[in-house]
């Protein structure tokens, strides 16, 4: 996409906050409630149970699918602070389970949006891979309402300063969960350095830190995706912006055809907004790694509502000319701004994603651990 979300993708908070962050935010007008959080109390069972998938289309150590692309999406939290509820409704408009669910955390500790592996994540992840985007910020309101938030900062997460009370109950969590997942640090991190996170190098000593964590406190069941906006007008930053392909496994992308959205006026087909960006970070990142579509959707045409479906329909016959795309995520939410519903829940946009969604190609067998 051209310019991060200001501040979607957030759940109702239904938790408490780590005291330990509390004090360490203190005076930065956190919004927290009272407890403690810190024990392990609430650690997910092992979600890992029978043998492994074998056979030509089972996925690799790395999740990647050899037959074809996991068919996923982002479904916001409800109003009752359910997800599980708002992705079986989403499923059983489509006509199909979703492959991949992909949610989105802040590092506050708090039970339902710094929490990773919320009960509900855990209910979901029985039967489809998760994906974990996960924020470098604290948001200052339930809801993330009014998408207010404080950075850490990317020199802070690569000092090690938060291990302690942030990110190692987290990956005490994950590794318990026991089934591998995508985690997905700092999302559209092109568009963070402006926000102050930090600057690139900054990012790329974070990044490593991360995952550095993770492999010292044995949590190995991660698969580890970085995704950039695909804007190129930050083609420059998002060179930089890279850990390298020792420390990435997927690179991914969000790329939209907006068109009355954000005041443009120029309809871009399924592959007019997504292959130069694709094309792009095969060429000057990397050409070995799979790519992920982790945002992907369209707004509709008021003057011709087929157009929509026929942007989804497309879909399938321009993934298989984009091999190294292993993962469609699409973004099932209106972003603010007039004419900016990127939703399918109703019309010709939901009947061509769920055409869309019944192709063989994004039929693959989910693996279980």
């Amino acid at each position: 996409m051209n310019a991060r979300h200001p501040g979607p993708q957030r759940r109702a908070y239904a938790g408490v906050v780590l005291a330990a962050v509390a004090a360490l935010l203190a005076g930065l007008g956190i919004w927290a409630t009272a407890g403690d959080g810190t024990a392990d109390e609430g650690l997910p069972d092992n979600a890992v149970s029978g043998e492994p998938l074998t056979g030509p289309c089972a996925p690799d150590a790395a999740l990647v699918p050899r037959c074809g692309a996991w068919w996923g999406a982002y479904i916001p939290y409800d109003g009752n602070s359910s997800l599980t509820a708002p992705v079986y409704a989403f499923e059983k408009k489509i006509g199909r389970r979703l492959d991949l669910v992909y949610t989105y955390h802040d590092m506050s500790g708090n039970t339902l949006d710094g929490q990773l592996l919320t009960p509900d994540e855990q209910e979901l992840g029985r039967d489809r891979l998760l994906m974990l985007a996960w924020e470098s910020t604290v948001w200052k309101e339930p809801h993330h309402a009014n998408w207010i938030e404080t950075q850490l900062g990317w020199r802070n997460i690569a000092s090690g300063r938060h291990d302690t009370e942030i990110i190692d109950p987290q990956i005490r969590r994950i590794k318990a969960y026991g089934k591998r997942v995508f985690l997905s640090f700092d999302q559209e991190v092109d568009a963070r350095i402006k926000e102050g996170a930090g600057t690139p190098e900054e990012y790329v000593a974070a990044y490593r830190h991360l995952r550095d964590r993770f492999e010292k406190l044995g949590a190995r069941n991660v698969v580890w995706v970085w995704t950039v906006s695909g804007y190129l007008g930050s083609a420059q930053e998002m060179k930089r912006l890279y850990p390298g392909d020792d420390y990435v496994d997927w690179l991914a992308m969000d790329q939209y055809n907006y068109f009355t959205c954000h005041n443009t006026t120029d309809w871009k087909d399924f592959d007019r907004s997504q292959r130069p960006s694709h094309d792009w970070l095969i060429a000057n990142i990397s050409d070995e790694k799979p790519l992920m579509m982790a945002e992907f959707a369209t707004v509709p045409d008021p003057a011709d509502p087929d157009r929509q479906r026929d942007w989804y329909t497309a879909v399938p016959e321009v993934v298989r000319t984009m091999p190294k795309v292993k993962a469609m995520v699409h973004w099932n939410r209106a972003v603010p701004g007039e004419g900016c519903d990127l939703t399918v829940n109703e019309g010709p946009g939901l009947e061509g994603y769920r055409i869309a969604g019944q192709d063989d190609y994004f039929k693959q067998p989910v693996p279980n651990r």
